[in-house]
């Protein structure tokens, strides 16, 4: 694999588009609408500049990083001959599998579709798709440069020889891939949610603070980050969709509660507004 189609420059987009340019690839990014697009180049630029003021680029590894990234607001465009593509668009299901089914007609015959949804079902992304083998859930955590897990959901019909071919480029990019079975929320969503709610839970009630819920996991289970504060990182409107959607699939101890309904619908989804469970002060 030497060139990839990174579909969706968001935050998870942006960072998994980082890491494969830091691992060697050429790289075309893609977001259908233009102020987006420059948004997120803006991002992978910055972030590789980041990597090499902390010494993991060279300036030679820099600017060629630079050089073999492109961006492009046409699907095709970002896909022809593509031996990896990557989609980080929003979760929802019709949208993942229109864009692979355009992606399939103009990639390599070698080449992989991976999709970085935390819940939806691998393999209904993949029946849209001539060869449904080739569609793997590959699941970064943000933020994508720093997490080393990447969960690889292996669909109903995906292939032995694509699950492989995800394991080993998640080495490539330094880190560590667990396999998981398509199932609702896979492992760690299903995990990651249930504690995330709990916690809002507990906020709901006045059980305590969220400062202090937060540090009781970070001190008390050494999370680097306690699980309000993380929510405020994905976005309150993201993990809404996931737990409304895990509370469909999988039960009752999903149903969100009120308090992140309340926020979401204040516009209140978390850092990218500047106010979730915390307020954070503008971006200069």
């Amino acid at each position: 694999m030497e060139r990839a189609a990174v579909m969706g420059l968001g935050t998870m987009g942006s960072g998994i588009a980082q890491v494969l340019l830091q691992a060697g690839f050429t790289v075309s990014g893609m977001e259908e609408d233009a102020g987006r697009l420059e948004s997120g180049k803006q991002k992978v630029l910055g972030g590789l500049a980041k990597a090499a003021e902390k010494g993991k680029l060279s300036a030679a590894d820099l600017e060629a990083a630079r050089g073999r990234f492109r961006t492009t607001t046409d699907v095709r465009a970002a896909c022809e001959g593509a031996d990896l593509v990557v989609e980080a668009i929003v979760e929802d299901m019709g949208a993942k599998q229109r864009l692979f089914a355009a992606a399939e007609k103009v990639i390599s015959e070698r080449a992989i579709l991976a999709t970085n949804t935390s819940s939806l079902s691998i393999t209904q992304v993949g029946s849209a798709l001539q060869k449904p083998g080739r569609c793997v859930g590959m699941h970064f955590f943000n933020p994508v440069p720093v997490m080393q897990l990447v969960e690889v959901v292996r669909g109903e019909r995906t292939d032995d020889a694509t699950v492989a071919a995800a394991k080993d480029l998640v080495k490539r990019l330094g880190k560590e891939a667990i396999v998981v079975r398509d199932s609702p929320g896979f492992a760690s969503s299903r995990l990651g949610i249930i504690l995330g709610l709990e916690a809002m839970r507990m906020v709901e009630e006045g059980v305590a603070s969220p400062e202090d819920i937060d540090r009781a996991m970070e001190l008390g289970y050494r999370h680097p980050m306690g699980p309000l504060k993380l929510t405020d990182l994905v976005g309150l409107d993201v993990r809404l969709a996931i737990a409304d959607h895990l509370w469909r699939e999988v039960g009752e101890q999903f149903r969100p509660p009120q308090i992140l309904r309340r926020l979401v619908r204040a516009g209140k989804l978390g850092r990218k507004t500047g106010a979730g469970f915390y307020e954070y002060p503008p971006e200069k």
